[in-house]
């Protein structure tokens, strides 16, 4: 039985070893926009989820939600809270696509990703009517950050050249 460990000190184990599975994708699976909008879905959803969580939990200490855009207060609904980090996962992702097959791919989207991220937590400090609306907002957008973005960079990163190696299908 070959052990990982084994594989990647091999001299013959290919340019591959720093894949972030443990067995070389062949380059016929790189991923296609289907599958990481699949994988946006995924991550989305369950970043709408804990939000929801976090918005009930904020709703249950009556804390006000709402914002101010261009002068007008808008009330943050809970189905905004819900669909917004799906929207934004895929976006990401098909943004993502762009950059399959490049060198240090993976990096490229956590980092973009991270920054955008970090602006987006700073807008509802902007925004937001009351610093405690400011802060359940900021935890949301931390929430789409942590579950979307190393999740993309990662399926990215499998893309990078010699990541993987050509091989047949089974």
């Amino acid at each position: 039985m070959v052990t990982v460990s084994a594989a990647r000190t091999s001299p013959n184990a290919g340019q591959w070893v720093t894949s972030k599975t443990p067995i070389a994708p062949p380059k016929a699976l790189d991923p296609k926009p289907r599958f990481l909008s699949y994988a946006a879905l995924v991550t989305g959803v369950w970043s709408g989820l804990l939000s929801l969580i976090v918005f009930a939990i904020a709703r249950l200490f009556a804390v006000p939600m709402d914002v101010v855009l261009e002068g007008a207060t808008i009330h943050v609904f809970w189905f905004a809270v819900l669909l917004v980090p799906i929207a934004a996962a895929q976006i990401g992702a098909m943004a993502a696509l762009l950059l399959r097959g490049i060198s240090h791919a993976q990096r490229i989207v956590f980092w973009l990703g991270t920054l955008i991220a970090v602006v987006s937590i700073a807008t509802p400090f902007i925004t937001a009517t009351l610093v405690s609306t400011a802060i359940v907002l900021a935890i949301m957008h931390g929430i789409t950050w942590g579950l979307v973005v190393p999740q993309i960079a990662r399926i990215i990163g499998d893309t990078e050249p010699n990541a993987r190696i050509e091989r047949p299908l089974l």
